[in-house]
């Protein structure tokens, strides 16, 4: 398509890029009609097409007049449309139609204001607003925009426009910060998403091979159980085919328990003869032990027989089945004191005083006995009190004895005769208060 159409004066102004020269004019009422784009002052006329025409709109218009697509730039087709408006033509007249097309809005809010300070007013109200192009038209077209309405717009204009202008730039500044802004965001968010892609691919391998997994132990599931079930069958099989089979079991468990019954008594039986051995070897060795104390005393008698005249051992009282009790004593001593009470016709009880018998069992042998021999040198202090205590209490015959032996057993139950005072003491240990 051409470029230009040869003979039109636009085409001329957009070849040379002349600024318009149109001379000013002062407005002239014209009762009620607008003023058309060709009647407005040359200096109105660069705000008017500059603002109120986008140059997209405007070259697009130009170039549907033109017959074909203008090739100037920006400033020649501007500064050609300002030209071609500066009278009637087709150029004024398209331009004319596109603007009164574009704000009719603003032309019939304009239209209601039917006087020159009414329009003023309308327009400082309608500058703070977003159709600031719709208003400047609307203004300056009216019948009513006298010189001073007039001058005012076209100075508030062109304020206007300085302000959108460095608001462009900051604008232009902030767009090419948000644009490096947005380039580093964007190639972040293309690591996130690659990052993200990656994840995904491998939660979705770990999600199969789980799945795998999952199949497989599923599939061992399956043969053990039916493996379990072939061995259930088989073993029914086995007990159908052998009568008493279970019976059998049983009996062999039963044995088994038994015979580890059996284990047990036997190792219980050893331990019990064991204990018996050992017994018996402490009464060997005890009675070993009186009979070498019976000497020794036998030796020191023939020694003292030979110092002083004899004097008459003391009979041994009949106890006539009377509960003995010994409170103390060596262990080696015990069955020797046993036999003396026995052979004089008593029962014989015995507590260790508290060596390995509880205290607290003592009451009770002290409240079962009717005579109580106490060896001072061989129980604890607590055994000692409340062996003294309770025959103060129940009036019960007490022999003290300060050495363990035979013979001090002889002597102390000797010194009772055939009346048994409340307290006798056949070896006076003293006052252990």
């Amino acid at each position: 398509m051409p470029a230009a159409v040869a003979g039109l004066p636009l085409a001329q102004a957009l070849a040379r890029g002349d600024a318009p020269s149109a001379s000013d004019e002062t407005p002239v009422p014209r009762g009620s009609r607008r003023r058309r784009l060709w009647e407005l002052p040359s200096q109105a006329l660069c705000p008017v097409i500059g603002v109120c025409l986008p140059m997209p709109v405007l070259r697009r218009k130009l170039g549907k007049v033109l017959g074909g697509q203008a090739i100037a730039n920006d400033y020649e087709l501007h500064c050609g449309a300002i030209n071609e408006c500066a009278r009637r033509g087709p150029v004024s007249e398209m331009l004319q139609k596109e603007l009164d097309h574009r704000f009719a809005i603003a032309l019939r809010q304009s239209s209601q204001h039917k006087t020159a300070e009414a329009l003023t007013r309308w327009w400082n109200a309608a500058q703070m607003g977003n159709d600031v192009a719709g208003a400047l038209w609307g203004a300056l077209t009216h019948a009513r925009c006298d010189a001073a309405l007039q001058e005012q717009v076209l100075r508030d204009i062109h304020m206007l426009q300085h302000q959108v202008g460095s608001a462009n730039r900051a604008d232009l500044q902030r767009m090419e910060s948000l644009e490096d802004e947005n380039a580093v965001l964007a190639r972040e968010l293309g690591q996130a998403q690659s990052r993200s892609t990656r994840l995904l691919a491998e939660r979705a391998r770990e999600l199969e091979a789980s799945q795998a997994e999952c199949l497989r132990l599923r599939g061992e599931l399956m043969a053990r159980d039916t493996l379990a079930a072939g061995l259930r069958d088989e073993l029914q099989q086995l007990e159908e085919s052998v009568p008493g089979l279970r019976h059998r079991h049983e009996q062999a468990r039963h044995l088994q328990s038994q015979q580890e019954r059996i284990h047990q008594l036997e190792r219980a039986l050893l331990t019990a003869r064991q204990q018996a051995e050992r017994e018996q070897r402490r009464a060997e060795e005890a009675q070993l032990a009186l009979e070498q104390m019976e000497q020794q005393q036998a030796q020191w008698a023939t020694q003292m027989a030979s110092t002083q005249p004899p004097a008459p051992e003391a009979a041994m009282p009949s106890l006539d089945e009377r509960s003995v009790l010994c409170v103390g004593g060596r262990p080696a001593v015990v069955p020797i004191y046993r036999q003396l009470i026995e052979r004089t016709g008593g029962r014989f009880l015995h507590h260790d005083g508290g060596e390995e018998d509880a205290v607290a069992k003592l009451d009770a042998s002290l409240a079962a006995a009717d005579l109580v021999i106490c060896q001072t040198g061989c129980i604890s202090h607590d055994a000692y009190w409340r062996v003294k205590d309770h025959c103060k209490r129940h009036n019960k015959k007490c022999v003290y004895i300060e050495s363990p032996s035979a013979s001090g057993l002889r002597r102390a139950l000797g010194s009772l005769g055939s009346d048994y005072p409340t307290e006798a003491t056949a070896v006076q240990p003293g006052d252990r208060d």
